[in-house]
């Protein structure tokens, strides 16, 4: 897949490559890091009740700009996806190519450094981001992961994260649940009732 178009908070046409503003990470040189960004569009993702980290307000409101950040480059997103190891994922998008992102939602400080299983999540997609409110001190994140900047209304990609591409039997794997679990949830939102049955 192709590096994400340079963002803009706005609706509008994207600015020049050299317009995407750089952010430093942890223990690098701001100059090293490839970054991108891109602009905000619409979403269609479902976020069930009571999941894990998108349980707070400003979690779900950082998923709600990352979600519209994806459909605006025509990836779809899933909230709270379960993986092979027994980890949940924050958010499992797909793009029309197949490439397959994990994108891990901090709503602070706190969240992050208490959180020591997300290098799990690397063997599980093409790319690994961190998303974060734009408050959030973001030099304290790994550089080795992307970075998305969020908030309730869109999303900018400050930061594209490095390519570790999976094989291909985990990508179909991973792709049938990503796709099971979404279907569940989506009948479960025309029928309540079949919500106990939620592939997980």
């Amino acid at each position: 897949m192709r590096d994400l178009a340079p963002m803009t908070w706005l609706p509008a046409k994207a600015p020049a490559p050299d317009a995407a503003r750089q952010t430093p990470c942890a223990g690098h040189d701001p100059g090293s890091c490839q970054n991108r960004g891109s602009t905000v569009g619409e979403t269609a993702a479902l976020v069930p009740d009571g999941a894990g980290t998108l349980d707070s307000t400003r979690a779900r409101d950082i998923f709600r700009g990352v979600a519209r950040l994806l459909s605006a480059h025509r990836m779809a997103p899933v909230a709270e996806v379960s993986l092979a190891n027994g980890r949940r994922a924050d958010v499992v998008a797909i793009a029309a190519g197949g490439e397959i992102w994990i994108i891990e939602i901090k709503s602070g400080v706190e969240d992050f450094r208490a959180d020591h299983k997300w290098p799990e999540y690397r063997v599980y997609c093409d790319r690994l981001f961190f998303a974060v409110a734009p408050s959030f001190p973001s030099d304290i994140l790994p550089c080795d992961t992307g970075l998305i900047i969020a908030d309730r209304y869109g999303g900018e990609v400050v930061r594209n994260a490095p390519e570790h591409r999976l094989t291909g039997a985990r990508r179909k794997a991973l792709t049938l649940r990503v796709v099971q679990t979404a279907a569940w949830r989506l009948q479960a939102a025309v029928d309540p009732e079949i919500r106990r049955l939620e592939f997980r």
